[in-house]
């Protein structure tokens, strides 16, 4: 028996939205790591869109900025931990 009354279906919570289509002011940079930490997990993989609730166009600026900011040392590109 599926947990959810409706066949093969499953619900899901509140609909992510974008935090930088939200607030105009925020700017996605690459000189901002304490920001860009957000989006990377401990292991140093940068979160997907579906996960961190980012539209399509701010995710392909969230992760060049990660990109950006690893080539300058500013981010790691893994974790220094095995």
């Amino acid at each position: 028996m599926a947990r959810d009354s409706r066949k093969g279906r499953r619900g899901f919570g509140r609909r992510k939205v974008c935090r930088f289509c939200v607030d105009k002011n925020l700017k996605v940079d690459f000189h901002d790591a304490n920001m860009l930490k957000y989006f990377l997990t401990e292991r140093g993989k940068i979160i997907p869109r579906r996960i961190s609730g980012n539209c399509a166009k701010h995710q392909r600026q969230v992760t060049l900025a990660i990109k950006r900011a690893r080539q300058i040392a500013l981010l790691p590109y893994t974790s220094s931990t095995i």
